[in-house]
């Protein structure tokens, strides 16, 4: 499920994004997505190790079409047993 995840960005999500070549990202960093998110009964499945490599990925696209400009701002992902800040820290260290 993972994999599939990663897939859908590098396939669907990133090329449009470099298609679109924005002047500044926005990365709206929920945690609502998270495998331990009771709110959605861990349905997308993501960890934390995801919510770094997609954050890496957006600074990546982020360097070559609008010179490094990314604003996070911190969403939900309330539900999250033991460790809500941990997604949030890998995210931010990513940056």
């Amino acid at each position: 499920q993972r994999l599939e995840l990663r897939d859908t960005y590098r396939q669907k999500i990133f090329p449009h994004l470099r298609e679109f070549d924005p002047d500044l990202i926005f990365i709206s960093a929920g945690f609502d997505a998270h495998r331990k998110d009771t709110m959605n009964f861990g349905y997308v499945g993501m960890v934390e190790e995801d919510y770094e490599w997609v954050t890496e990925q957006l600074v990546k696209i982020a360097n070559t079409c609008c010179n490094g400009r990314v604003v996070s701002v911190l969403e939900g992902g309330y539900k999250i047993h033991g460790g809500i800040v941990s997604p949030f820290a890998r995210s931010v260290a990513s940056h």
